[in-house]
Formats: C-alpha cells, sequence, structure tokens
C-alpha cells in the first residue's frame, strides 16, 4: 500500500497526506492519515474510499503552491474549530513512519 496521497480536493485547505496507520474495524479497513504541512489535520479513511474514489491520487502530485496550501487553510487555522475534535495518532510498531 502507497503512504503517499494527494487529495484531488483541499481537507481543511491542504491536499497532501501521508498514512500512518492501518486499522481493522469490524468488517472494514480504514486507514488513518495526516497532513504532511500540519499534524493537526488528519482523517480517517475507509480502504474502499481511498483506492476506488476519485477523490485520491496515489503519490504527491507536484501542485503549485496555491493549490496545495489554499486559503481554506488559513482561515481553519484562525478558526475555533482548528483544536476541536483533535485525536491523538499512535504510530502502531510496524508503521513506516515508527521512528523510535
Amino acid at each position: 500500500m502507497e503512504n503517499f496521497w494527494t487529495s484531488n480536493k483541499s481537507i481543511n485547505g491542504l491536499r497532501h497526506f501521508v498514512l500512518v496507520n492501518k486499522v481493522n474495524e469490524q468488517d472494514q479497513i480504514n486507514f488513518l492519515m495526516v497532513s504532511v504541512v500540519d499534524v493537526e489535520i488528519s482523517l480517517k479513511i475507509s480502504k474502499d474510499e481511498l483506492l476506488n474514489s476519485e477523490n485520491w491520487n496515489v503519490g504527491w502530485l507536484n501542485l503549485p503552491k496555491s493549490e496545495a496550501i489554499t486559503k481554506d487553510y488559513l482561515d481553519y487555522k484562525l478558526s475555533n474549530n482548528s483544536k476541536e475534535g483533535i485525536e491523538k495518532i499512535f504510530v502502531k510498531n510496524d508503521s513506516l513512519f515508527n521512528i523510535c
């Protein structure tokens, strides 16, 4: 599974993400992803959504800065919502991003 992904639409103003954990929940596989620019922006996405949608591209696309980091990011950071609902992401021992 590729670890680097680009969203076709911005998520809180950002588009480049890394897959940090695979989570098996009931009968579904989900992935925890974190923004490359800001670890406060993370999401959980199903394997089907990641692989079978038009919303994601494998790897990091070379985008102009204005498309990779949009005005929505500044709006998000300035809003009170930027710290609400942040869940800690714990990197599993077998994750590529576990550097301990």
